[in-house]
């Protein structure tokens, strides 16, 4: 399959003096890691390579379920049985050709997931689970490798960023202190469809705005309540006696 043409595949972000030709050869230069194949990193992923960020690794070693096919949007009905990274790197693939999707069909321990954020420009939490979530906060304050992260279940939601090179961001344990903190699942308790579609764009948002060095969400959580359609700002300040990141 030929690659896209620059001018003609971003023209409509290239218009933007936000971006332009420049910015866009940013994008196209920069690496995301996502962890997470689910409903939060399908369109974080796909909106991600549609824009034109140039590699995106994909980690994630769950298969794709039915069940899944009501919101993850990267996998189809034919998937069903495949690895999700596998599945979701085959939709990107088809979906921008220039872009070179990574698949990581296992689960990261500590050492890789931090060789992996070493060798990226931004990180995207698209998980369900806090161990998950804690882990890729430590290596993302080891690595200053700024970190997007979102979270939804029933009809709620929310999305925040941390960027460990600003000396006053907070990091994710600062919003969570105790590592011993159950979450619910979507399994347990439910979701609506879109509202993932919501969040996981936010996510791609948010990580376009990092990469080319617009960013003012860090400390910003971004409260979504999909029943009412209202969304609500908190400043979330530095925990000076985080666990993670406090002195």
């Amino acid at each position: 399959m030929p690659a896209p043409d620059f001018a003609r595949r971003y023209s409509r972000q290239i218009r933007l003096p936000q971006i332009g030709e420049d910015g866009q050869r940013k994008l196209l230069g920069a690496s995301a890691l996502i962890v997470g194949m689910g409903g939060l990193g399908s369109p974080a992923a796909m909106y991600l390579a549609a824009a034109g960020v140039g590699r995106l690794v994909l980690a994630d070693f769950d298969r794709v379920e039915e069940s899944n096919l009501q919101r993850q949007i990267i996998h189809a009905q034919a998937d069903i049985g495949e690895l999700k990274a596998a599945s979701a790197a085959e939709t990107l693939r088809a979906l921008n050709p220039a872009v070179e999707a990574v698949a990581l069909d296992y689960s990261l321990d500590d050492e890789d997931l931090r060789e992996h954020a070493a060798g990226a420009d931004v990180l995207l939490d698209c998980t369900d689970n806090f161990p998950t979530r804690f882990s890729m906060n430590r290596v993302s304050l080891e690595t200053r490798t700024p970190l997007v992260s979102a979270a939804a279940i029933r009809w709620e939601g929310q999305v925040t960023a941390f960027d460990p090179r600003a000396p006053d961001s907070p990091c994710y344990q600062c919003l969570y202190p105790d590592e011993n903190i159950e979450s619910a699942t979507c399994e347990m308790e439910g979701v609506v469809a879109p509202l993932v579609g919501v969040l996981g764009a936010m996510q791609a948002m948010e990580a376009v705005n990092i990469l080319l060095g617009h960013s003012e969400l860090p400390g910003a959580v971004w409260l979504f309540d999909a029943h009412s359609m209202e969304w609500q700002r908190m400043k979330l300040p530095k925990n000076p006696n985080c666990p993670a990141c406090g002195k």
